[in-house]
């Protein structure tokens, strides 16, 4: 385990490389035993830094939801991030240039809560049950922390996922809400576009066979820390493409079929 005050230079660092754009080096590879709880911990510290400057929490992210991901990264478990007020950006939205330092695209479903979630024990359909609504969703993730090493070629592990937010920077949602029990979420498609052009599709059971038990399983692990997912708060369920690089000057468009489309450009 990282000491406290390990835990706090690393927030420390995750913080000033959001602010000047300039990312910082591999958690795993200065702290090559560090674990999952030592990365949540860098999370919430950072977490804790940016609530105690007056930004207020408005959900959760979950990621790393497709088996393909968890192989590319030698995991079973999924990993979870926070959203933030300032990370919510309106469908249509202008993204500043100067926002993000590596931003790219994700699409996925956004769970919007009317029933507080506790576990353990929480199930799949204990969320549905919850679910005030869904609509459609981009995720914007970013790197604070470098992908790769450039001396040593190390890249990116869990690790320094999970303490950088889960690559977590903003969330853009559609205006279609739609009620669970009118449709079959695993059958939920999205295309996504850059410029026009079709760069993913995917389908929601690539997330968890149901997007709903990625929710489930955030549910029960915030209990393990006291925790929960609250009434009103957003969860993002987990993306069901591959990440697609967001450049200056492009415009990103998912197009969700009867749920209608959500977009966003980069300046």
């Amino acid at each position: 385990m990282l000491s406290p005050e390990q835990i706090r230079a690393e927030a420390d660092k995750l913080d000033e490389a959001e602010k000047t754009r300039i990312q910082t080096g591999l958690i795993s590879q200065r702290y090559p035993d560090a674990c999952l709880d030592d990365a949540y911990a860098i999370q919430d510290a950072w977490v804790s830094r940016k609530t105690a400057s007056g930004r207020k929490i408005i959900g959760w992210k979950i990621g790393l939801t497709s088996k393909a991901m968890q192989y590319a990264l030698n995991i079973d478990t999924p990993d979870s991030g926070v959203l933030l007020d300032d990370m919510h950006f309106n469908d249509g939205a202008e993204i500043p240039a100067d926002r993000f330092i590596q931003p790219r695209i994700e699409a996925e479903l956004a769970f919007v809560m009317k029933k507080s979630l506790r576990g353990p024990g929480v199930s799949m359909f204990d969320v549905i049950a919850a679910t005030d609504y869904i609509v459609p969703a981009l995720e914007i993730l970013d790197t604070r922390i470098v992908r790769v090493d450039r001396e040593t070629g190390h890249a990116r592990t869990i690790i320094d996922t999970i303490s950088d937010n889960a690559a977590n920077a903003g969330i853009v949602l559609g205006s279609v809400p739609a009620a669970l029990d009118k449709i079959d979420i695993r059958w939920v498609g999205a295309i996504v576009s850059r410029n026009a052009v079709v760069e993913e599709t995917g389908l929601g059971a690539g997330v968890l066979n149901h997007p709903a038990r990625g929710v489930a399983w955030l549910a029960n692990r915030l209990a393990q820390y006291g925790g929960g997912i609250n009434a009103g708060q957003i969860v993002l369920a987990g993306s069901f493409i591959r990440p697609v690089e967001a450049r200056h000057g492009d415009t990103i468009t998912a197009d969700y079929g009867p749920l209608g489309t959500v977009s966003c450009f980069f300046r």
